[in-house]
């Protein structure tokens, strides 16, 4: 270790320095992203027939408006899942697409994932291709998929017909002890740096998050997607609430929407939906006649999307601690 400056970059002795240096308190060594373990894992043939297959998503895009902006680049992860094991098994395609969108790249975009027009120039992402790759999907996978979601079912529908589950919504870090549901931290507390912002990097960087077994609730984070996404979400809408609850609303997670006037919070399942109505009922509306509120249900084809699900009204009367 006295002549580390004359080491190659590939010499084995690095691994040593830095299992060296990772074991002093003072220290925490972080490692380049490496694909190259998945690319190189052979499955397992037992059980594969019970195995699922599931897709990691990102894209890269012009702007922020599903509507009028583009998707620019598009990256995908394909692999096997085993829901005994809870584990990803192995990595089947990885497919990464550039696509010019017809107008200027804006130089704040970027700025950001620094895809120019120059690099985008007479390229276009095939369409069966992204087709062929979603076949036998049970779930896609993307961080932050209320992004991602919109702008891939506007270039391409097969997607409105897949589950969706997004891993900054469907895992609570927060409960696990995260400080953020940002990428590139959750990587860096598995030991991995990454040059962000690329759609294929990001796919690689999720998929060994998404490996992590998390600490409160001891599956893993792949695990505890799948399972969410067989369960019906409910949106309520506190339609109404008196303007003095705002406070404790917010406390509480609700969110305002300005263009419906109205905080609402999403629940993960049939209890935690019949607390909340009963937390409602006693701390927002208390004995108010005839209160309601609004609750949408949906399924993992709709969440993440810009598409409504199935709504009715909840008559907060009808709510009681003996149901």
């Amino acid at each position: 270790m006295d002549n580390i400056d004359q080491l190659s970059h590939d010499s084995k002795e690095w691994d040593h320095i830095a299992q060296a240096l990772d074991r002093h308190p003072h220290f925490k060594v972080l490692k380049r992203l490496a694909p190259e373990k998945w690319l190189h894992r052979t499955p397992a043939n037992e059980n594969r027939v019970n195995r699922l297959k599931g897709v990691i998503l990102d894209t890269e895009t012009t702007g922020m408006n599903s509507l009028s902006d583009k998707v620019i680049e598009l990256g995908m992860i394909a692999f096997e899942y085993d829901p005994q094991l809870g584990q990803i098994i192995h990595v089947d395609q990885v497919f990464d697409q550039l696509e010019d969108p017809g107008f200027p790249i804006p130089p704040e975009s970027i700025a950001i994932h620094h895809i120019t027009d120059e690099m985008v120039k007479g390229h276009r992402i095939h369409d069966q291709e992204v087709i062929d790759a979603l076949q036998g999907v049970s779930l896609v996978i993307a961080h932050n998929a209320a992004f991602d979601r919109p702008f891939v079912e506007n270039r391409w529908p097969i997607f409105a017909q897949l589950p969706w589950a997004c891993s900054i919504k469907d895992i609570d870090w927060r409960f696990n002890s995260f400080g953020s549901a940002k990428l590139e931290y959750l990587a860096m507390t598995q030991g991995i740096f990454y040059e962000a912002h690329r759609a294929e990097t990001d796919c690689w960087a999720l998929l060994e998050v998404l490996n992590m077994v998390l600490p409160k609730t001891k599956q893993s984070a792949i695990q505890t997607l799948f399972e969410s996404s067989t369960l019906l979400q409910s949106k309520v809408y506190a339609t109404a609430s008196p303007f003095e609850t705002k406070d404790v609303l917010k406390a509480r997670g609700y969110r305002w929407s300005a263009d419906i006037k109205c905080w609402s919070k999403v629940m993960s399942s049939s209890e935690k939906l019949k607390d909340e109505l009963l937390w409602l009922k006693h701390h927002v509306y208390g004995q108010r006649k005839g209160a309601k509120v609004e609750i949408e249900t949906l399924s993992s084809k709709e969440r993440h999307s810009e598409r409504i699900g199935t709504k009715y009204l909840q008559d907060l009367s009808a709510i009681s601690e003996a149901d």
